[in-house]
């Protein structure tokens, strides 16, 4: 009941902010209703899943965790650079798990900033944030309009104006190159292939390639082909967004909302390390993490009642060593 609530309130939030951001809809362009009403849809299903998520004890606590560092007076005193060198690292150049090549790190940030950069392009556009208006019913000069205030003119034959009516096209080579090497891996590697689910790890793929691909074939109809197409083209691209944005807060792209939102808690661990603020196990003395990490642990098995709040001062080879120990006690004990 929470979680829908929360999503419900943040969906029409967005509403509004769709209304009085396009100044009472007079700059709201009405052929893009179908996606604006799918980024409506994404942003309930986000919030319902966060919300659900941050339910859990684990989760509530990292996240507690995280933001306290994120927005600590004391810690923006001692490091000011540390949020911003966090986010850079962690978010834009951070190598994704299993990334065991140059090229598999390079496909990664393609996908990253091209989706970045539609995004926001896009995602303002749909909202009618930002719109363009031509100065004369006729010659090439446009202006750009931000929430309805004029914010720069140029000549839409001109670099400034290529750039940014093509800059969509861009982010759709970036993702055709990112996409299309993670998809050409997986069909090759016959023995990941066994563990591959087609709905979480090909579908996300496909469903970005097909993006792109007719977002270009787009611009391709309509400069070369004398707009022979484009209603097809323009409903499959469509399809294809409303589609994946819909489908984005319950599939694999969720992390996309999820490794933002551990930004707060890497940063935790960074300055807990800087500051000596290390945690090491009882029995070996190896380190073994953070003394913030062991707190938020301690917290959480509390919260669940587990009672093994002692475990958390042991490396997991020691915790082994003794459950065998305890076992092998126990053993003498039956055979006597």
């Amino acid at each position: 009941m929470r979680a829908t609530t929360v999503a419900t309130t943040v969906s029409l939030l967005l509403v509004l902010a769709i209304v009085f951001g396009s100044r009472y809809l007079r700059t709201f362009d009405a052929a893009l209703l179908p996606y604006a009403v799918a980024t409506v849809f994404l942003a309930f299903g986000v919030a319902y899943r966060c919300t659900v998520r941050l339910s859990a004890p684990a989760p509530r606590n990292l996240h507690r965790q995280g933001r306290h560092s994120l927005f600590s007076k004391a810690g923006l005193r001692a490091a000011p650079t540390a949020v911003a060198r966090t986010l850079a690292v962690h978010l834009g150049f951070r190598t994704p798990p299993g990334a065991g090549s140059r090229a598999r790190w390079i496909a990664h940030q393609l996908i990253v900033w091209g989706c970045l950069l539609a995004a926001l392009i896009t995602f303002p556009l749909t909202w009618g944030w930002v719109s363009f208006t031509a100065r004369r019913p006729t010659g090439p000069g446009y202006v750009l309009r931000i929430w309805g205030f004029e914010v720069i003119g140029f000549d839409a034959l001109g670099f400034v104006g290529w750039a940014l009516f093509h800059v969509l096209d861009l982010a759709a080579v970036l993702v055709i190159a990112g996409a299309g090497y993670f998809l050409w891996q997986r069909m090759r590697n016959r023995g990941g292939a066994t563990g591959q689910n087609f709905a979480y790890d090909m579908l996300p793929l496909l469903a970005l390639i097909v993006i792109a691909v007719t977002g270009l074939l787009l611009t391709f109809s309509s400069l070369f082909l004398g707009g022979r197409g484009y209603s097809f083209l323009a409903v499959l691209h469509m399809v294809s967004v409303v589609f994946t944005l819909i489908c984005l807060p319950f599939g694999k792209f969720f992390h996309i909302v999820q490794r933002p939102a551990s930004v707060g808690a890497r940063l935790l661990g960074d300055r807990a390390r800087r500051s000596g603020e290390v945690l090491s196990c009882r029995r070996c003395e190896e380190p073994l993490g953070t003394d913030p990490a062991a707190a938020g642990l301690r917290s959480t098995m509390g919260e669940l009642d587990l009672r093994l709040e002692e475990w958390t001062a042991y490396c997991p080879r020691c915790k082994r060593q003794l459950r065998g120990g305890a076992y092998f006690a126990e053993a003498k004990k039956g055979a006597t």
